[in-house]
Formats: structure tokens, C-alpha cells, sequence
């Protein structure tokens, strides 16, 4: 009897509840099972996830194959028709005891194979929280779902609405994340900035980081994950300029600099609050470095709209960049307006990746000669506060924080 093998695709959400899946499958004792945990953001994730069935059931004959997450949510259909399926479970079953009672082998046949219900109808966070996952820094998920409707966003589709994880439960569990040697712990969820909204008194995120910051003081290193800027509040602002352990680098969904795009898309921002954020948390935080999701090739972008775009990378002054090519998702209003060509949308992809790399060598070369307090991820490997990867010359404490003079650059990392 083979132990199960979970393969997870996509985010990093995904990956805490891959670890919660693995809890529930010990606790039923179930073997000889493939869990593949897929993703939907876009057609080339879903595309992924098929060729990952066809590999596992490939490679685990005999196993009974459960196909699960964002992608299962939003088309289940599409795994049905594949013969190496065996059951297709949603967002909100795969995290259900229940679920995976059912997985024993003599039980399989016995329940449907599709147990996919209405993501839409669910109103509060799956109970498993899990104490975090990761070898050296710990994710916790504090919300999950999205109240808003971009028009080339299927996730809402696959999440569900917002819910959020109430403060003392988070405050509780990095309490025990501490306790169990972690240095650093980053929160997660699909619309970070929403956290609160369904809480009484309604608080905002900045609330729950102040709350976590002052209760768990030996906590190093607090890190705030993906976050829509004009959804910032004062209280996330006043900790990013007076609250040193949380760390300076924020991920900012930005999906594009044009404004007319960002109408299209549906965004609640323009290119100028953009900008105008940037400059006020480099304001209140020197140090601070962005990472930013932007989308290239959106339905009716011009060459102008996208050098509009491009033109933001340096006018926000971003470092780390996440560039998806755009692909029209089935069911969402982006995927009926006038599409641009693939070759375009490749070419411009590209150009977005080439100035996201020169801003990647511009900020390691500014650090130089620099300390930095290190969380090393490896013997040899750790990153900065800035999230930059620095490597040494010689082992160092694995999961430690360590001072560590920066040396030069090699490729896309410190040397240090």
C-alpha cells in the first residue's frame, strides 16, 4: 500500500491547502490515491493540470486519481472526460472530513464522482486551519474568496465570495507558529486587503497586522502576501513606516497601467493611484521593494495602452514581476471582448519580462555593500527583507536569521 501523492499547481494558498488535505487524508487512512490540487487562473494553468493527471496516473498505476481545487470549482466537466479521473472534488468538499472518509477504497464507488456544490453559497472559512506550512517561514491563510469581479478573473468563480479568518484565531495560531521555531510568518488569501469586511466592526487588514505585531512580540518577521493597493488602509500604512519586523516588500495587483484597460478590466483603480501609492510607501518605508502581477495583451490593447503599461514598471519603480500572457477564461466578459493576437501578446509578455529583469539587476546592484538580516532557506541560501535571494560562501543555520554583508551578484541573486 502506496502513501497518497498530492501535486499542487498554482498559488500559494493552494499550497497551504494541499498541506490541510494531507492532514485529513492520514486521518482517514487512506492509500494508493493521487490528489492533484489545480488551478484556473488562466487556460495554460488548466491546461497544466491535464497534463499532470496524465502524468500521476501514468506513473501510479493502480491509484485511485482525485482531481480538486480552483479548476475542478470552475469546470468539472473537463476532468469528467478524462478516463484517468476518478472523482472531481470542489474548493469547499476537499477541505470536509467527510470527503475523505469517503475516499476509503471500499467506499469509492459508492459516492458520486462528482461532488462539486455552489462555491457561491459558502460564507465562512473552512474550519482546518492548519498551523501554517513551510520549512523555514509559515503561511497562514486569513481569508479566502473575492467580493469583486474583474472581467478576466475566473478565481471568484473557483473561491467563492469573501470570508474572512477572525483576528484571534490568526493571532492563536502565530502564537503556536512561534512557539514552534518560525521567524517569519506571511499571510495569505485570494484578496488580502478585503480581510475584515464580513468581521464585526468590519476591521481592516492594517488592524489585524498592528494586533499581531503587538501580541506576538517574539515574533522577527511578520510579511503581508499579494494586496490591491487602493484598498490600503491607514492603519497597514502607519505599520509599514513605524513597525520594523514587518518586512518591507509588498506585491501589488496591478494588472496593467493604462487607464482605459483598467476600466475594461473592471480595476477600481487608475495608473495615477498607482503611481501615487508607490511614492507613498517608498515615503514611509526607504527600503520598501514592489512586486506587481500585470497582464499583457487584454482584449483591445493597443501598441500606445501597452506601452502604458511598460512605462509603469519604472514610474512605480518595480522589482520582482509576476507577467501573465492574457488568455480568455470561458465565462468571463474579457473573453467576448475583441481579442488581441497571440503573437502580440507573447512579444509584449516578453518586453515585460526583459524590463522586470533589468529592474531585478538594478535593485541587487544597489545593494552592495549593504547588511541585511537574512532568513536562510537553505544551508546557503536565504533572502533579504526585500525578498531577494542571497547565497554564501559558507553553511549557515537553516530556518535562523542571520546578519549577512552583501558581497556582489551572481545571475538573478546576492552574494553575501
Amino acid at each position: 500500500m502506496k502513501p497518497p501523492v498530492f501535486s499542487t499547481l498554482g498559488c500559494r494558498l493552494n499550497a497551504y491547502e494541499t498541506e490541510a488535505m494531507k492532514e485529513l487524508a492520514a486521518e482517514a487512512g487512506i492509500s494508493d490515491l493521487v490528489v492533484v490540487n489545480t488551478c484556473a487562473v488562466t487556460a495554460e494553468a488548466v491546461r497544466k493540470a491535464k497534463q499532470e493527471i496524465r502524468k500521476l496516473s501514468r506513473e501510479n498505476p493502480g491509484a485511485t486519481l482525485v482531481v480538486t481545487g480552483c479548476a475542478a470549482q470552475t469546470e468539472p466537466e473537463t476532468f469528467a472526460a478524462m478516463p484517468e479521473v476518478a472523482r472531481i472534488v470542489g474548493n469547499t468538499e476537499k477541505m470536509d472530513r467527510g470527503t475523505w472518509a469517503a475516499m476509503a477504497p471500499d467506499l469509492i464507488g459508492e459516492t458520486e464522482r462528482v461532488q462539486v456544490d455552489d462555491i457561491m453559497s459558502v460564507k465562512e472559512t473552512a474550519g482546518h486551519l492548519i498551523d501554517g506550512f513551510g520549512r523555514h517561514r509559515a503561511y497562514v491563510q486569513v481569508q479566502n474568496g473575492c467580493d469583486h469581479r474583474c472581467t478576466f478573473c475566473i478565481i471568484p468563480y473557483g473561491r467563492g465570495n469573501s470570508r474572512s479568518v477572525p483576528a484571534g484565531v490568526v493571532v492563536e495560531q502565530i502564537k503556536r507558529l512561534v512557539g514552534r521555531g518560525f521567524h517569519e510568518v506571511v499571510l495569505t488569501g485570494v484578496d488580502l486587503t478585503s480581510w475584515g469586511a464580513d468581521l464585526p466592526g468590519t476591521p481592516r487588514l492594517g488592524d489585524l497586522v498592528m494586533r499581531i505585531l503587538r501580541l506576538v512580540p517574539d515574533l522577527a518577521r511578520l510579511r503581508i502576501s499579494s494586496i490591491d493597493s487602493i484598498e490600503a488602509d491607514d492603519n497597514l500604512m502607519l505599520a509599514l513606516a513605524t513597525e520594523q519586523r514587518l518586512m518591507p516588500h509588498l506585491h501589488l495587483s496591478l494588472q496593467a497601467g493604462d487607464d482605459m484597460i483598467l476600466k475594461r478590466m473592471k480595476r477600481r483603480h487608475l495608473r495615477d493611484d498607482a503611481i501615487a501609492f508607490c511614492e507613498e510607501a517608498r515615503r514611509l518605508r526607504p527600503d520598501i521593494a514592489f512586486g506587481a502581477d500585470i497582464i499583457a495583451g487584454f482584449p483591445t490593447e493597443t501598441e500606445a495602452m501597452f506601452e502604458n503599461s511598460l512605462k509603469l514598471v519604472e514610474e512605480c519603480g518595480l522589482t520582482w514581476l509576476h507577467v501573465f500572457p492574457y488568455s480568455p477564461r470561458k465565462g468571463t466578459p474579457a473573453a467576448r471582448m475583441p481579442q488581441v493576437k497571440g503573437p502580440e501578446i507573447r512579444d509584449r509578455a516578453a518586453r515585460l519580462r526583459v524590463a522586470g529583469e533589468a529592474r531585478v539587476t538594478a535593485h541587487l546592484g544597489q545593494q552592495q555593500g549593504r547588511t541585511h538580516q537574512v532568513l536562510m532557506e537553505g544551508p546557503r541560501m536565504g533572502r533579504t527583507p526585500q525578498f531577494a535571494e542571497v547565497d554564501f560562501a559558507a553553511d549557515q543555520p537553516e530556518g535562523q536569521i542571520v546578519s549577512a554583508t552583501i558581497t556582489g551578484t551572481s545571475g538573478q541573486r546576492l552574494t553575501a
